[in-house]
């Protein structure tokens, strides 16, 4: 009778008499054991992910992080690039937040914010009509990505001709002559519209590439029932856009925050100082007038502003890919 109860118990998985402490335990430390040791194919994959990052984490650090903090650093400093740094604590930054020409600048790259993010629903439009298959497309295509190669001198070279108050080509249409970038109140809006056609170039290329990526079957099976224009691009075909729309909204920010050389070769952040933006003032203080301090501190308040912009943005990405 003993004997049964004993084989019954064993067959229960209870242990038995002079057992040691029970298996699951034992083989979880196993486990744990066999987690902790990595296998070597393991370790040398993990090896060579290390060496082929180093290079580039490498530039990073020197070419991007290195000058964040060196700038950062210089922002505390009055320094004229010549003769030994002083430094200032604060002083910068609080005659920045008390300068008129920044809240100049600041008020024109919000303009510029504002009226640059025209250029992902425009490129997003012109690669809607460009993503066809018709005789003749690809030179249409090529005339609408032009702009894109061109350098940002010669597009401000380009309008600077075209608003031309004397023999410009906005001249002849309008039939007399308007000082675009001689009155401070177009002066603005007309480097904006300069910036706008390339970027909008820039766009539609994002676009154009992500049109590629599209699953054809989500969007037969919404033709099947019953969607078509703006129902179709709205609930099937913008959702599938999401990550080029972001692509083309932080590079557009970003092209919208850092406008320097369309303002440097059109008006020098003229007339009065009324066409500066951060970017162009930052340069100004630096070079003409050697207060590189200063300058730095325009640089910090600039990234700061695009950082917080990139990061609201990102979040609201990954909010949604949830």
């Amino acid at each position: 009778m003993s004997h049964l109860v004993t084989h019954r118990s064993d067959s229960a998985g209870n242990p038995g008499p002079g057992d040691g402490a029970s298996p699951a335990p034992r083989a979880s430390r196993q486990a744990g054991r066999g987690r902790r040791r990595a296998s070597p194919t393991a370790r040398q994959q993990r090896r060579a992910a290390c060496l082929f990052l180093a290079p580039a984490c490498v530039m990073v650090a020197i070419y991007v992080i290195w000058p964040v903090i060196s700038t950062i650093r210089l922002s505390f400093y009055n320094w004229d690039g010549m003769t030994d740094a002083t430094f200032v604590g604060l002083a910068n930054y609080i005659e920045l937040f008390h300068a008129a020409t920044f809240y100049t600048a600041l008020k024109n790259n919000v303009i510029w914010l504002a009226l640059f993010l025209l250029a992902p629903p425009m490129g997003l439009a012109i690669a809607l009509y460009l993503n066809q298959a018709v005789a003749g497309i690809r030179i249409v295509k090529s005339l609408f990505f032009a702009p894109f190669v061109l350098s940002g001198v010669v597009v401000g070279l380009i309008f600077s001709w075209f608003y031309d108050p004397t023999f410009g080509l906005l001249a002849l249409i309008v039939g007399h002559g308007i000082p675009v970038l001689g009155d401070p109140r177009y002066a603005t809006p007309g480097i904006i519209l300069a910036a706008l056609w390339p970027q909008t170039a820039y766009c539609m290329i994002l676009y154009l590439t992500g049109l590629t990526t599209l699953n054809s079957e989500q969007i037969e099976a919404a033709r099947m029932e019953g969607a078509k224009g703006w129902s179709l691009l709205w609930h099937v075909i913008l959702p599938q856009l999401r990550p080029t729309t972001f692509m083309a909204i932080v590079v557009t920010v970003i092209g919208a925050l850092r406008s320097f050389d369309l303002i440097s070769v059109m008006t020098g952040g003229g007339p009065f100082e009324s066409s500066t933006v951060l970017a162009y003032y930052m340069y100004d203080q630096a070079i003409k007038y050697y207060r590189l301090g200063y300058s730095a501190a325009i640089a910090v308040v600039l990234f700061a502003i695009m950082l917080l912009y990139i990061v609201y943005h990102l979040r609201r990405l990954l909010r949604n890919e949830r």
